[in-house]
């Protein structure tokens, strides 16, 4: 009867703590909360889910996860629509979505975890740690519309390479057909290969004097595998992944969680733009686990809506969440400050200025924006985007999976539904 009595005891108090943990980190990835408590409308956070309704009636995109915290603590989590249309799949808030860009502010964040150890100052030249990339050349147009080149007068720190202004080759405006010559393919070579490859195209333009958006964030994955000794993905996981439970996050998914990963879509122009199925096959397999080497600081994870929460909800709170902390406060100060002084951000648009891994809204007037001054935030390709507002103490996250996505508004309509919910 001892025994029974014991093993009943132990296996409640093994119950109790199993329960305590998934109190801890429920499916929304935090604890949740009635918006009134936290200064926020019920009846208008309904909003919502009728404006993200309407694009998906509309089929301009398949399905939506949307997640809004406030004051650390969940009042809207839904999932909306379908993960695959053709397999009558339902959207669910597990549903895993390729994050592409959103992978940026991760990876740059752990290469402020590195600053912090006191292995390198944001002015110092990352040839100090990637050799490749002294004595640069940067290719210039003649009025003939030839070109010549000549030596780039200052390094490339890190502060460009976390910024966008290292003058980089790249894919978006830059030179297309130069970068193919050492675009990547996944899966079949390693970061510190590419990363040679990319160092031998001549410069843009002269570091720290424009703002283009291109691949640097690779070579920020990359300066984190040389100084940490540790390939991207072992560092994401041991030094940021396990410790914020962020437990469906990753370069290439696992097998038995490819039932949870939404299907992308693309517009249709023959059909008013609306969604059609695109690479279900081959563009699919690119983010299965099989012996992969190649790990992109620039867009390679794949997450869900509770993961990504923690993670951003973490800089939110100065780099701490549940007893876990990867930066110290004035780090994630310095991460969320406008570095790129008055450049102008083509992407952002204006008003807005670039921290380390984040657009910063500068002046929510001329950037046409309801988030409030010094919020951060960046998107992903297929569709995604997240905002840290910490004047408000909110983190709001929509996830889609729709390329390109320039014919439709929900990101930017995300923003005035979410923001208009809060009261106090």
């Amino acid at each position: 009867m001892r025994r029974l009595v014991s093993r009943t005891f132990i296996a409640a108090a093994l119950l109790a703590g199993i329960s305590s943990a998934i109190a801890q980190t429920p499916l929304s990835g935090l604890p949740m909360a009635t918006p009134e408590s936290v200064g926020m409308s019920s009846e208008r956070l309904q909003r919502i889910d009728d404006f993200t309704q309407r694009y998906i009636d509309d089929e301009l995109v398949a399905g939506t996860v949307t997640l809004v915290a406030r004051q650390g603590r969940v009042v809207h989590f839904s999932a909306q629509g379908m993960k695959d249309v053709e397999r009558n799949q339902p959207m669910t808030t597990d549903t895993i979505f390729r994050m592409a860009s959103m992978t940026k502010p991760i990876a740059s964040v752990a290469l402020m975890m590195l600053y912090e150890e006191g292995w390198f100052q944001l002015d110092d030249p990352i040839s100090d740690w990637l050799p490749e990339f002294s004595n640069m050349m940067i290719e210039i147009e003649n009025a003939d519309g030839t070109t010549r080149l000549e030596p780039a007068q200052n390094p490339i720190t890190f502060t460009h390479i976390l910024t966008h202004t290292a003058g980089l080759m790249n894919s978006y405006r830059g030179d297309i057909q130069r970068y193919s010559e050492v675009a990547a393919v996944r899966g079949e070579e390693n970061l510190a290969s590419w990363t040679e490859r990319l160092a031998t195209l001549p410069l843009r333009y002269e570091p720290g004097t424009r703002w283009e958006y291109s691949q640097a964030t690779s070579v920020v994955g990359r300066l984190v595998e040389v100084i940490s000794g540790q390939d991207l993905d072992t560092f994401f996981r041991e030094r940021i992944f396990e410790p914020l439970q962020m437990r469906d996050t990753h370069f290439y998914l696992p097998r038995d969680k490819v039932n949870r990963f939404a299907s992308l879509y693309g517009p249709d122009a023959s059909n008013e733009n609306r969604i059609r199925l695109t690479e279900v096959g081959d563009e699919r397999s690119n983010y299965v686990a099989e012996p992969r080497n190649f790990f992109s600081g620039s867009g390679g994870l794949v997450s869900t809506a509770h993961d990504y929460i923690r993670f951003q909800q973490m800089m939110l709170n100065g780099g701490e969440l549940d007893g876990v902390r990867l930066l110290g406060s004035k780090t994630v100060e310095l991460i969320f400050a406008n570095h790129t002084g008055d450049l102008p951000l083509w992407l952002s648009g204006p008003g807005m200025g670039f921290g380390l891994g984040y657009s910063v809204v500068l002046d929510r007037a001329v950037a046409h924006t309801s988030d409030s001054e010094g919020s951060v935030s960046w998107g992903g390709a297929f569709g995604t985007l997240f905002w840290i507002d910490p004047e408000e103490e909110l983190v709001a996250i929509i996830l889609t999976q729709v390329r390109p996505y320039s014919h439709i508004k929900i990101r930017e309509g995300f923003h005035n539904v979410v923001n208009q919910a809060i009261i106090d």
